[in-house]
């Protein structure tokens, strides 16, 4: 029996195709795109003032609840946070990058992976709490600021509207701070994958024809690593979009996008509320992606 099925499968490489590619995307079919569905069906729905209840019935009030300035706030409020912790990961990552591509080999290459790759690592939570014990009042950061005579740096910042707070562990600052530190290397491989693509004789060129290492930089090595650093930034926008731990744990009293499902769906028990929250940055990476895909971004992951 076995004998003839394996000849069956032999003869018709589709059907063996087929059947190794079922259980996945069964899986795939069932449990993430059913779910994403289900999520998407509740947002349509609405919930009861006075009962508490949800009530099944297609309506767009729960969408146009996001239009509120509460609601509001907290989407733009999330999604400033995403694009700045984006566009520092690639200001930091990018040196990082580019001495790893052109300069590093050998050991120093093997040491600057282990060195990207470690914090991955190490336990996510362990990572926050560190950095929230890093920050907190009485924390090294503020003893060395202290040892240095820079505690007036540290004041200045914790004074400044919004982003400031009692202290940097209860702040926008120390928020944005954790944030960077976690995605950072999630943006330093694709740049320096993309920037490990670019040919050394296009900057040899560069600099026969008269070109200044700053204008090599701008007109031939950033256009060709650019694809690199809108990758990255599928992966840090996206994390930072959809995270509520790093803000739960570093941060203050204002809400982000992850924080406000997760109060919706458990204390408040606005599930339709919470399915239309979980909509928005779905929505935003799907524009993100569909223009990174324009960008030849994708090549690069």
């Amino acid at each position: 029996m076995l004998d003839r099925i394996s000849d069956v499968l032999i003869a018709n490489p589709k059907l063996l195709t087929l059947l190794l590619l079922l259980p996945p995307l069964l899986w795939i079919g069932v449990v993430y795109i059913g779910s994403l569905f289900a999520l998407l069906l509740q947002s349509f729905y609405s919930l009861d003032d006075y009962s508490g209840l949800i009530v099944r019935e297609f309506t767009l009030s729960t969408y146009a609840q996001l239009l509120e300035t509460a609601n509001l706030q907290i989407i733009l409020r999330t999604v400033m946070m995403a694009a700045l912790v984006t566009l520092a990961c690639s200001v930091i990552a990018f040196p990082i990058a580019y001495y790893a591509a052109r300069y590093a080999s050998g050991w120093t290459k093997a040491l600057f992976y282990l060195a990207v790759m470690m914090p991955l690592w190490s336990s996510y939570l362990v990572k926050i709490y560190a950095w929230k014990l890093i920050l907190a009042k009485e924390g090294i950061l503020t003893w060395l600021a202290k040892g240095l005579h820079l505690s007036w740096l540290i004041d200045g910042l914790l004074a400044v509207p919004i982003l400031g707070g009692p202290s940097l562990s209860f702040s926008y600052i120390g928020t944005f701070l954790v944030f960077v530190y976690i995605w950072i290397p999630y943006m330093i491989l694709p740049i320096q994958a993309a920037l490990e693509r670019v040919p050394l004789n296009y900057i040899e060129a560069s600099a026969d024809l008269g070109a200044e290492p700053r204008q090599t930089f701008w007109t031939v090595i950033f256009p060709l690593a650019l694809p690199g650093i809108i990758a990255g930034s599928i992966f840090t926008f996206s994390l930072t979009l959809g995270d509520y731990i790093v803000p739960t744990i570093v941060g203050n009293s204002r809400l982000m996008i992850g924080q406000a499902v997760y109060t919706l769906q458990g204390t408040a028990g606005n599930v339709p509320l919470a399915a239309a929250f979980t909509v928005v940055p779905m929505v935003i990476m799907g524009v993100y992606l569909w223009m990174a895909k324009r960008m030849g971004a994708f090549d690069v992951l």
